[in-house]
């Protein structure tokens, strides 16, 4: 089997470096040409931490094209900002029967990722699916060589329509067996969790960031920031019943992705999970914590909530903040409505397009 995996991040080479090690046929594909040509001349992805070896690349490319010619699955991680760009890139070479999968679609990522191939031309009959997170904790040492910090023991996953689940589990679940079926892509997307926690600890720490005092992210959670999180985690969760959907909470969701993380409350369990133990602090505030998690993120989780008539104003808050602390929009191409191809619909109208119709 051959697998494209589009995007040479820290999930893009982890995953690539993983499936080249199982004996799969693996082609990377980054935009970087930099990255990609020094990539070809170690030949593949070293992995190391939780999991050690080598896996040697079948092709490492900057030519989509050739990324995705024969290939059954595609792995997309690349930042969520950049899921319509890939989308549009793609277009043109999907063939029938291909599954393709976000690594993760943070909230909404498939929506967008599908309404942009559509618009862009492709009559493909493709299946498409979304994750609720990346199934590695891990960085980049360097060009080539990823430690894996942890390996998420379930991940949730859901097709757009969701229908189109179970085949996508029959192709993916033989290479990764944690990925879970779930109700629909509104589970995925509003389970969201990294965009509950990135932006409430950056904006507390932004003057911390900007005198370059670099902190542990997640060990050095105070009860307090914690307990902010939880409040702000309450709209995600109250959004989630209006669409039918019991979600997980922060504090349940970190023994659901860490089984052996121990610890009574949210913050005991952040300082305590050694998946998250060694993360640093960015060195900017102007970082994917921000930039994308707010317009990926808490922006569509805010924009289903209007729909279904929840109020949202932490998020909302934390939106009109962060866009003053940055100086950006990060409303316009952000997931609102409009770029979700959403806008007239209702409550019902939305469940019935992602389960059934699109």
């Amino acid at each position: 089997m051959k697998i494209a995996v589009i995007g040479a991040g820290n999930g893009g080479q982890a995953i690539a470096g993983y499936l080249a090690m199982q004996n799969y046929k693996v082609a990377l594909y980054d935009i970087d040409e930099c990255k990609i040509n020094e990539l070809k001349q170690f030949g593949g992805i070293r992995l190391e931490g939780c999991i050690n070896g080598f896996g040697r690349l079948n092709r490492i490319t900057t030519d989509i094209a050739e990324t995705l010619q024969d290939a059954e699955i595609v792995m997309v991680t690349t930042i969520a900002n950049a899921h319509k760009t890939v989308a549009q890139s793609i277009a043109p070479y999907v063939v029938d029967g291909q599954v393709i999968i976000l690594n993760p679609g943070r909230t909404c990522g498939a929506l967008v990722f599908k309404q942009a191939l559509v618009e862009a031309g492709c009559t493909a009959r493709f299946y498409l699916a979304e994750a609720q997170t990346l199934v590695y904790a891990c960085r980049i040492v360097q060009n080539g060589t990823v430690n894996i910090i942890g390996v998420k023991d379930e991940v949730l996953l859901s097709a757009l329509p969701s229908h189109d689940t179970d085949h996508v589990l029959r192709k993916i679940n033989p290479l990764y067996p944690s990925f879970t079926k779930t109700t629909n892509v509104l589970r995925t997307s509003l389970e969201n969790i990294g965009a509950m926690f990135h932006p409430c600890v950056l904006l507390f720490n932004a003057a911390t960031i900007e005198r370059n005092e670099v902190f542990w992210f997640y060990r050095d959670m105070t009860e307090q920031v914690a307990s902010f999180i939880e409040r702000f985690d309450a709209e995600r969760l109250a959004v989630g019943r209006a669409y039918g959907l019991d979600l997980l909470g922060v504090k349940e969701w970190i023994k659901f992705a860490y089984k052996d993380t121990v610890g009574e409350t949210l913050c005991e369990r952040m300082r305590n999970n050694p998946a998250y133990h060694d993360i640093k602090s960015p060195s900017s505030i102007f970082t994917r914590q921000l930039t994308e998690d707010i317009p990926t993120g808490v922006l569509p989780i805010m924009e289903l909530g209007r729909v279904a008539g929840v109020k949202t104003p932490l998020m909302e808050s934390m939106i009109h903040i962060c866009e003053a602390l940055l100086c950006q929009d990060l409303r316009s191409n952000g997931r609102n409505l409009k770029n979700l191809g959403l806008v007239g619909k209702n409550k019902q109208e939305i469940l019935n397009y992602i389960t059934h119709e699109a």
